[in-house]
Order: C-alpha cells, then structure tokens, then sequence
C-alpha cells in the first residue's frame, strides 16, 4: 500500500493551514521532515499534490482526490478514537449477566432502574440460558458477571461476596412439616421435592443425599410460580430462598436442619478485565446494587 495515515494527515493539515511550516508546528514536525514526507507520497504516487499559485499551496487535481478520502479516513478514526474513550472510562458498553439460580431473576430486573440512572449509556443484558454454567460461560467471554453460590476456586476469577441466602423447606400450610420447629433430612423420606433443577445439578439435593436420604421422589419444574402452586395444591414439597415465598400465600418455609441451610453468594468476574478503583466501573456498580439490595 502506497498511501499511508501519515500521509492522510499531511494532506489534510497542509490544505487547512494552507502553508508547509503551518503545517508542520500542528502535526509537530519539522518543516524539512513534512517535506521530505510531501515528496515521498508524490514520488510513490507519480504525480504532484499540490501546485504553488502565488506563494501558496493549492490543491493539484490528485491532492484533491486524496483530500477527500483523507477526510473521511481521518474523521471515522477520530470517532472511532471517541468511541473508544467512552468504553474505557465505562460511559457506554453492554454488560451481561447470568446466574446460578433462575430465582435471582426475580430481583435482579428491579436494580436496574437504578444502574441505569448512574450509567444511561450502559445496557444490562442478562443472559438466562447460560444459568446452569455461569462460570463456564464467563472464561469463555460470553457473559461479564456471574453471580454464584458454589464454585471451585479459579486463578482467572474475581469472586466478590455479595449476600447470604437462607434454603427453606416449601410445605403446604395444613402439612406435617409446617408445624416442625425444623426440617431434617430424613424428614423428607416419603416426599415428592420438586426442584427448579434435576437432582444431580441441584445444591439442595445434594444436602439431602449427604445425609444418606433418598426422598421418594426428585421432581424438576423450572418455574418458581409453578413449584409454588404445586406445593399450595399438595402435589410435594419444595426448597427455595425464603425471601421467594415472601408474599406467598396457603404455603409454610420451614427451617431445613437446627442450624439453617445458607448460601453465600459471590460475584464473578474475570481477573483479566480489571476494575479501577472503588465504585469506578459500572461492572462495580451492579455488584454494590446487588449487595445493598440483598442487604436489606
């Protein structure tokens, strides 16, 4: 390629100052060094750029070709430059999100009124299908935050805690089990628990199974509002947060085991994409919304 950025910008400053030594003092250089620079690109080109009328420089038919693209490259790398800078100091951006557990969803879409008001040119995409492998999915650069309650430690992950989160037991009202002070795992022997995962991916399973008990049945239904009326209908019982059947009514949360059954939640993020400083990034942000939010 003959024609170089150099030699975009060479045209395009010697046309606005309308003089080499002009020229030269705004892209600061020295004049010998634009000229230099000037007889080059004509060489290279086979033709003059410009045409001396009156002491002056004026554009030759093939500088004012050249002018023209120089315009155009130069103003698109100037918006690209801008661009740029609006992503590093975090003015605009998407960023996604997912996480370990389809009941988070139910509070998370309500924090994002307030992010929105800190950063309006920031867009929060959540990403629910990559729920079941959230740290999976945030090594391999499709999400930008995870939010988990269980995971291997990671070199290549940030984990901040965020909140802790009480597993109760989900009974009907009238049942056996509501009236317990609390839940054991053997307790459950006879039951349907109906999950929002299968057994084998779900941590409240897997609490029951280390106690050495296999209730009668694992069942698995995605949706919380459906778990619920299950319950309320007497068709098995459930675990969940206890903040998810807050306003539920016909239904009991009952303590699982004396001392509680807790998850401590944490948000993931990738230690290859720093954060700067205290409350600097929107990234940041969202986990302190998150964290006060939880809080409370």
């Amino acid at each position: 390629m003959k024609i170089e950025l150099r030699h975009l910008q060479l045209v395009d400053a010697i046309t606005s100052e309308g003089s080499v030594t002009r020229a030269a003092e705004r892209l600061n250089v020295t004049q010998s060094a634009l000229s230099h620079q000037l007889r080059e690109i004509e060489d290279r080109l086979g033709t003059p750029l410009f045409l001396r009328v009156n002491r002056r420089l004026a554009l030759a038919p093939a500088g004012e070709r050249l002018l023209a693209s120089a315009q155009r490259v130069l103003a698109d790398i100037r918006a690209t430059e801008d661009d740029i800078a609006r992503l590093a100091s975090h003015q605009d951006g998407v960023i996604r999100v997912s996480t370990a557990c389809y009941t988070c969803y139910a509070w998370l879409p309500p924090l994002l009124g307030q992010f929105h008001r800190r950063f309006p040119g920031v867009d929060v995409e959540i990403v629910p299908e990559v729920s079941r492998n959230a740290i999976e999915a945030l090594l391999e650069r499709k999400i930008d935050l995870a939010l988990v309650h269980e995971t291997q430690r990671d070199p290549r992950i940030r984990l901040s805690p965020v909140f802790d989160d009480e597993i109760v037991v989900i009974t009907p009202r009238g049942h056996a089990l509501a009236k317990k002070e609390f839940v054991a795992a053997e307790d459950l022997a006879g039951e349907n628990v109906i999950l929002h995962s299968a057994a084998d991916d779900s941590f409240f399973a897997r609490q029951v199974r280390a106690a050495g008990v296999r209730p009668r049945k694992f069942s698995h239904v995605t949706l919380t509002e459906a778990i619920i009326e299950l319950v309320r209908a007497g068709l098995g019982v459930s675990a969940m947060p206890r903040w998810t059947i807050a306003n539920a009514t016909g239904i009991a949360g009952v303590r699982f085991t004396r001392k509680g059954l807790w998850r401590r939640w944490a948000a993931a993020t990738l230690k290859g994409a720093p954060l700067k400083g205290e409350m600097a990034t929107p990234v940041e942000t969202l986990i302190e919304l998150i964290r006060e939010a939880r809080a409370r």
